[in-house]
């Protein structure tokens, strides 16, 4: 794994290393522009005070938790907040396990047993809008008031906006529902990426010349269901060097065939190889075309020509 940290759950000792540090507190699902800030601002205190950088995530999400028939929404996992918080600056990424006794907490509890004598923060960072507790009873001031006496600072950072207004995860889950992956890495900072193992599947994609790598969506947000120009990445492919191929993907249920079945189908051009087993990414770059029933198998080997010579006109511009 690239720009490794060290991984810490809340329910376990934290190493003396570790503490004094300053923690950016937050989802940080997205970890867009606006939580780059928060968590930018923490790593610079933590660097200015000669201090280990933390920063705090939730999983399951208290959206989850709160409510267990949710669609899914998340935009990365576990493994990606954790390189991408490396590659960041900081020192550790702590994994908050959102369950029963978490959600009961108060505000004083969270500061006074977690953040102090769990953890043993020095200073806290979050975004003003960052709510904490039972019943949502903290925020940035109840933070700042609880910690001062505990030596604890708390500071916040505020949204970071554009043309159309702050930037949030929100604004991202729509550009990707609606088609317009585009814009959800203009506010990332980098593409919508789905990670997963390739599986075995029907082979279907192969008896039409165009076979696929087969990948669950897991708990990711559903983008548009359609065909995007996509490149993949497979992690460690020879040497631990990983390996960038360019394609055309389908996600959504596969309308032509029976029976319907949630997956991402990246074909990658050019590329022969057996991905069965392995890990890797598959980053959306531009929306070709919404899901499709054709009269046909020709219909629909015609149509996939199309997107493959559209995609590579994309990705080839992307690039240079």
């Amino acid at each position: 794994m690239s720009d490794a940290i060290v991984r810490l759950h809340s329910r376990s000792p934290v190493p003396e290393r570790l503490r004094g540090a300053i923690l950016a507190l937050g989802n940080f699902d997205g970890f867009h522009r606006g939580h780059q800030a928060v968590v930018g601002e923490a790593i610079r205190q933590a660097r200015e005070q000669g201090r280990p950088a933390i920063v705090a995530t939730f999983d399951p999400h208290p959206v989850s938790y709160f409510d267990p028939q949710a669609a899914p929404f998340r935009l990365t996992t576990l493994d990606q907040r954790q390189e991408l918080f490396g590659a960041a600056g900081a020192d550790a990424m702590l994994v908050i396990g959102f369950d029963a006794d978490v959600a009961g907490m108060t505000a004083q509890a969270w500061v006074e047993d977690g953040l102090h004598e769990h953890l043993g923060v020095a200073g806290v960072v979050t975004g003003e809008d960052f709510t904490f507790g039972k019943g949502r009873g903290g925020n940035p001031a109840v933070l700042r008031e609880l910690g001062a006496p505990l030596g604890i600072t708390a500071s916040t950072v505020g949204p970071v906006h554009d043309g159309e207004g702050p930037i949030s995860s929100s604004r991202i889950r729509e550009a990707l529902k609606a088609g317009d992956p585009e814009t959800a890495a203009r506010l990332m900072t980098r593409p919508f990426t789905i990670r997963g193992t390739v599986q075995h599947g029907d082979k279907r994609g192969r008896t039409i010349g165009f076979p696929t790598a087969n990948l669950p969506l897991g708990h990711y947000l559903r983008p548009c269901f359609g065909v995007y120009a996509v490149t993949g990445r497979v992690i460690g492919h020879e040497n631990g060097e990983d390996l960038v191929l360019h394609g055309a993907a389908n996600v959504g249920i596969r309308p032509q065939f029976d029976p319907p079945k949630e997956l991402l189908e990246p074909y990658f051009f050019d590329f022969a190889g057996d991905l069965y087993g392995r890990e890797i990414d598959v980053s959306f770059h531009h929306f070709l075309r919404p899901e499709a029933k054709f009269a046909s198998v020709d219909d629909l080997i015609a149509q996939m020509h199309k997107d493959c010579d559209k995609a590579r006109k994309l990705l080839s511009a992307h690039a240079q």
